[in-house]
């Protein structure tokens, strides 16, 4: 059992607001630059946070739906001090991260019994279709990271993770 307690909606708005993002909805949405889908490159400025099926506050950047891409997204997570994701999957597609800064514990694996701890500068690759679930280690500051998926439609993909005996 967890002994995680979610973070306050208060605690997610001062953390996005640390790290010079206002939490929100898709409503914010991101300033996109150049024609998406054609020849273009294409820039995303991304506007306010998201809510992600992980309930994490996420800020998408390159996707199917910004950019027009076909086998890739990118985006920011945050994890708000003491905070930690939904355990997941992500089916069928691989994840890199690039984690800029905290320290994240995360469980992963068959009933997440394996664990690893990164720190700022780390990159970590995660398998398709490993469940996982990271954790910021530290209660007082949001630990962020660059999130790329093999997946043009981020969060479609997603699939919660029912973790036995929690």
């Amino acid at each position: 059992m967890s002994t995680r307690v979610p973070p306050s909606v208060a605690a997610v708005a001062a953390c996005c607001l640390a790290t010079g993002l206002a939490p929100g909805s898709a409503t914010a949405g991101p300033e996109i630059i150049g024609q998406p889908g054609g020849e273009d490159i294409v820039t995303v400025r991304v506007g306010e946070a998201e809510d992600s099926l992980q309930e994490l506050p996420i800020f998408p950047g390159i996707s199917g739906n910004t950019a027009g891409s076909k086998g890739i997204s990118m985006l920011r997570v945050v994890i708000p001090p003491g905070a930690q994701a939904k355990a997941h999957i992500h089916r069928g597609y691989e994840t890199a991260i690039y984690l800029m800064q905290g320290r994240v514990l995360t469980r992963y694996g068959e009933g997440l019994a394996k664990s690893v701890v990164n720190e700022a500068g780390d990159f970590i690759y995660i398998p398709a279709d490993v469940p996982h679930r990271p954790e910021n280690l530290s209660l007082t500051e949001p630990a962020i990271a660059i999130v790329a998926r093999t997946d043009p439609n981020e969060q479609e993909s997603v699939e919660l993770y029912e973790v036995p005996g929690e």
